[in-house]
């Protein structure tokens, strides 16, 4: 009944996720293959955890 009210616990990691995507896109884009890969595990890394704990509230 109150899920409504429920916060989505994975709203700022998915704004963080976007995030890191446009900087890895960015370095990409820029020639900077070091850095683009650096970034995308990031947010690999941070992926895993939206999933986490999107399996743990279901």
């Amino acid at each position: 009944m109150f899920s409504l009210f429920k916060k989505d616990p994975t709203k700022k990691l998915r704004v963080k996720y976007n995030a890191t995507l446009e900087r890895a896109m960015q370095a990409q884009r820029n020639g900077d293959m070091h850095s683009y890969a650096f970034i995308t595990s990031e947010a690999e890394a941070l992926w895993k955890e939206i999933e986490r704990i999107e399996s743990e509230t279901k």
